[in-house]
């Protein structure tokens, strides 16, 4: 579906630079995955650190997070629909569900969703 350009994907520099830092053959098919795809790079702004700050300090993710909090800022600010990922630890969680919810609602961002790749399935009928 990314290939046949299904969806608009866009990549925070946050993720490009934590792929970079894999180590191989995993950066490897990484890399070789996303040259199949279009994609476009969000860099990281102002606006989407502040973001960022706002979920560390409503507690809904620590400093330690503030990466995964970059990747949410970089998707609430450039207004995707969605937010793709594996993290079930700090991302795809109720916890953050919810805070990234109150944030949009309280500083008037549009709503966006947050799930794992598995909602992306289609039943071959």
């Amino acid at each position: 579906m990314f290939k046949d350009g299904k969806y608009d994907v866009y990549l925070s520099t946050v993720t490009l630079r934590e792929i970079e830092k894999c180590s191989e053959p995993k950066k490897t098919q990484l890399i070789d995955c996303l040259n199949e795809i279009q994609f476009t790079t969000l860099d990281i702004t102002e606006d989407i650190t502040n973001v960022a700050n706002k979920i560390i300090n409503m507690g809904i993710l620590t400093q330690k997070s503030f990466d995964d909090c970059q990747h949410i800022g970089a998707a609430v600010i450039n207004e995707c629909d969605c937010i793709i990922s594996w993290n079930f630890k700090h991302i795809v969680n109720v916890k953050t569900i919810r805070g990234v919810r109150a944030i949009t609602n309280l500083e008037g961002y549009k709503m966006i969703e947050i799930w794992n790749p598995s909602v992306l399935l289609e039943s071959e009928e």
